[in-house]
């Protein structure tokens, strides 16, 4: 039997035996303050979403999935892109099991322990769901550990405990405090020229997967994106509407707002909504379509009469900035967006082409983000 388990896999996990003499239990602080015992360094572990392969492929670039003997099926659907360069480089992810999710109770309790994991990552906004479903005590009943993590709720927060937790569980403390200083060190470069020139601020509608449904318009609170907002030098419209990181804006609210700039987040989401008017930004996205449906979108309703759209400031960028330790690119484009003047040095996309080519797996593709004022 553990053979064929080890063969589901592609060969890349370590035989138990041989793990258990290496490893030695250690005890952690995950991101929602539990402490955990796991032994380290890990050999098999679960990932409860597959875009932690984000945070993994920082850290062990060479073998990102090495230790991974079961995920979350949302990478392929939420990120066909990467996914598809991934796979491409390592198409040993193809053979990987993979899982329902924790908040919707589709999670299978006794294929994840039939994969013998060290420990089971989860995201941190899946804890309710997991908690009341008993998943912690069935996995806990079988000397599994559940870990937490986060990169979307709190990402300026949690970012850097995370990706320190997950180098601690992989043995590579050195390759996540090389990643910690370069993400720290491009973030100074917007906070402190904001600081230091303390620039009017723009009244800025961030529009949370524009165009996915009819609806108009899905946004963020103070967190996540409209925290990102802040810190490049904007004003979020919507930070004193929604009380939490996610929420809705009505089109009255928008248009008696005015904002001056408009950030779409976009991606590929076919594989949810086919054909839909999102704008499809990514790695190697085609650049024509997403400026047409950009532009489509300008159209609805909300946008009727705002400065942005007079003025041509309105933008699409990568949704899965939201969801990843590469935040701080996204607020780097932000910045430039809303102070030019202010940043005519910073250039967001060699920041993000040193990102791949010093720290990622795969290479760089353009097609991050779009404007209307671009030529």
């Amino acid at each position: 039997m553990q053979t064929s388990l080890l063969n589901i896999v592609g060969g890349t996990a370590i035989a138990l035996g041989c793990a258990a003499a290496q490893a030695e239990p250690i005890t952690i602080t995950d991101v929602a303050g539990r402490q955990v015992t796991v032994d380290a360094p890990v050999e098999r572990m679960i990932l409860g979403e597959g875009r932690q392969i984000y945070l993994l492929g920082a850290l062990q670039p060479d073998a990102p999935f090495e230790h991974v003997v079961g995920w979350r099926e949302d990478f392929s659907q939420a990120d066909p892109d990467s996914y598809a360069r991934y796979a491409a480089k390592f198409p040993e992810l193809e053979e990987i099991p993979t899982f329902g999710g924790f908040k919707d109770g589709t999670f299978d309790v006794e294929q994840a322990a039939a994969l013998s994991p060290d420990v089971v990552l989860m995201n941190l906004e899946a804890r309710a769901a997991t908690e009341d479903a008993a998943y912690d005590d069935k996995l806990a009943e079988l000397g599994i550990p559940i870990v937490y993590v986060d990169f979307r709720e709190a990402p300026l927060a949690h970012t850097t405990p995370s990706m320190r937790l997950m180098g601690e569980l992989l043995g590579e403390q050195e390759a996540a405090e090389a990643f910690i200083d370069f993400s720290e060190a491009q973030m100074a470069r917007v906070t402190e020229t904001i600081a230091a020139a303390e620039p009017e601020r723009p009244r800025v509608l961030v529009d949370r997967a524009g165009g996915y449904s009819e609806e108009c318009c899905m946004s963020f609170g103070p967190g996540n994106f409209g925290e990102y907002v802040e810190i490049a030098g904007g004003s979020n419209i919507a930070a004193g509407i929604i009380p939490n990181t996610f929420g809705s804006l009505n089109p009255e609210q928008i248009i008696a707002a005015d904002p001056q700039q408009v950030v779409v987040t976009g991606g590929n989401w076919e594989a949810y909504v086919p054909g839909g008017d999102w704008v499809g930004v990514g790695p190697g996205a085609d650049m024509d379509a997403a400026r047409a449906k950009l532009e489509g979108l300008t159209e609805r309703t909300a946008m009727t009469g705002i400065a942005a759209v007079a003025n041509a400031d309105v933008h699409a960028i990568w949704h899965q900035f939201y969801n990843s330790p590469y935040y701080f690119i996204a607020v780097q484009r932000l910045a430039k967006w809303f102070h030019p003047e202010l940043f005519t040095d910073l250039d967001p996309e060699a920041t993000l082409r040193e990102l791949h080519e010093r720290f990622l797996p795969v290479d760089y593709a353009p097609g991050y983000w779009i404007s209307l004022k671009d030529d």
